[in-house]
């Protein structure tokens, strides 16, 4: 795996192969999304949450291109251990915190709304279909603010009242969620 952008642009990271719980997001897919979110976002000013963090993939990509407030949350310790160590080859300690706890529990603490919020969690997760209001209940994310889900075809969120878009990667498919205007009046 590789960073694909920013001042980290072409530094490989291997995560540990053995027993490694993570589906990393392929360079193609992050690629395709992140010319997108540069035509949308000013990095520098974004308040970015990673949840089913795994190897930080986008944590590091976000800060690679100048964000400097990101969250990573992940339940299992060797990811959470890599991303630690990462962070501090990367010297980007201050730039990230690393949250080791179940994403569901997370989304239900009290909590600042973020910019933009990233969630790749494990295909076979039977609640992949909750997420997207879970996020919105809690009120996570800002009004301006993107949540992007990725899923594979098995998925489909065309109905889902505050879908913005989809990106289709092959069997990697990104549906980016915003706030409704119903919601922000509220």
């Amino acid at each position: 795996m590789r960073i694909i952008g920013g001042k980290f642009r072409g530094r490989r990271f291997n995560p540990p192969a053995k027993k490694w719980p993570t589906r990393p997001t392929t360079d193609y897919a992050k690629e395709g999304l992140f010319n997108i979110l540069i035509n949308t976002f000013d990095f520098s000013s974004l308040r970015v949450l990673d949840l089913f963090g795994g190897t930080g993939n986008h944590s590091y990509e976000f800060i690679s291109r100048g964000c400097e407030d990101v969250t990573y949350v992940d339940k299992f310790p060797g990811c959470v251990a890599f991303v630690k160590k990462t962070a501090k080859e990367l010297d980007i300690e201050e730039n990230i915190k690393i949250v080791r706890n179940d994403v569901f529990r997370f989304i239900q603490q009290p909590q600042e709304p973020y910019d933009y919020i990233f969630a790749g969690p494990p295909y076979p997760l039977k609640n992949i279909p909750d997420i997207p209001d879970l996020i919105l209940k809690n009120q996570l994310l800002k009004p301006s603010g993107w949540l992007v889900l990725e899923h594979n075809p098995q998925h489909r969120f065309e109905d889902h009242p505050n879908l913005l878009q989809v990106r289709n990667y092959g069997t990697t498919i990104f549906s980016i969620f915003t706030v409704s205007t119903s919601e922000e009046e509220e």
